[in-house]
């Protein structure tokens, strides 16, 4: 049996669209789009709760501001500036007079005198004393090598030289302190009473800190420097017991005002170089 088709039927027949692969594929993509267009909808419009906080969490400081301004070391004197460690101050009997620093070529040098109160310009690298390389100068500090470890030494706090000592040649240097010649000998322990006041004000102290904890407190003249001799103490020494007890920290001398309000005898220990010598300091009272 033939069909045979009119001309309109053909021509309807011929508007009808001829379907290929290519249409399938196209169909397919245009199914796709209708999908993602969906979610992108049911994103916006759905709230952000079940699916989390968008917003960031504010930012927190753990501990109080007085405990955090109580543990602030503006000048890296305990904390240091290596992230290695804590500082180390050194036990040797050296004295920083001064640092001189080299912004363009990454060095520097400093005066130090060494046991003898002999006074030297050492650059960065070259030997203190046998076995004890300048490693690095900062402004307030110097940074030296002792048999591979690092040590710090500091500045002394003196305000004024005395008046026979002649000031070094040269560039000016940076710091405060003597400018040459040898500290003149301490007084005889116990010659002469101190007041807590004097002992406050001409003794500096520095922490030196050992596998995280205090040992010690390094001591050097400050202010006019009268007390701090006639203490019989030296640049360098290192107080490890106050009243027969370890050294804990610089609160141990605070507590010291209550004690001694009255007055007494303030017995301590130092270490200086290699020896542990005692001292005993005679404070006025009222």
């Amino acid at each position: 049996m033939r069909l045979v088709l009119d001309a309109r039927a053909r021509a309807f027949l011929r508007r009808v669209p001829v379907t290929k692969v290519y249409t399938g594929v196209e169909l397919l993509l245009i199914a796709l789009l209708a999908v993602q267009c969906a979610r992108l909808l049911w994103a916006v419009v759905t709230p952000v709760g079940p699916v989390g906080i968008w917003r960031p969490e504010q930012a927190g400081i753990a501990g109080s501001p007085q405990t955090i301004l109580r543990g602030f070391d503006p000048f890296f004197l305990i904390g240091g500036g290596d992230a290695a460690g804590p500082t180390v101050v050194t036990t040797l009997q050296l004295t920083l007079f001064g640092t001189r620093l080299d912004a363009a070529q990454g060095g520097g040098s400093a005066i130090i005198a060494g046991p003898d109160g002999v006074q030297q310009s050492i650059g960065v690298g070259q030997e203190i004393m046998p076995g004890v390389l300048l490693k690095a100068v900062a402004f307030d500090h110097v940074t030296i090598d002792r048999g591979g470890a690092s040590e710090d030494l500091f500045l002394v706090q003196a305000e004024q030289a005395p008046a026979t000592v002649a000031a070094p040649s040269g560039p000016p240097l940076i710091g405060g302190g003597a400018t040459g010649g040898a500290a003149p000998p301490p007084s005889a322990p116990g010659a002469q009473k101190l007041t807590f006041a004097q002992i406050k004000s001409d003794v500096g102290f520095i922490p030196r800190i050992d596998n995280g904890r205090v040992n010690g407190l390094t001591v050097r003249a400050q202010g006019a420097g009268a007390g701090f001799r006639a203490a019989g103490l030296r640049d360098g020494d290192i107080v490890t017991q106050i009243g027969g007890r370890p050294v804990s920290g610089p609160a141990d001398i605070e507590r010291l005002g209550a004690q001694y309000a009255n007055g007494g005898t303030l017995s301590i220990t130092v270490e200086r170089g290699g020896d542990t010598v005692p001292l005993a300091i005679t404070i006025a009272g009222p």
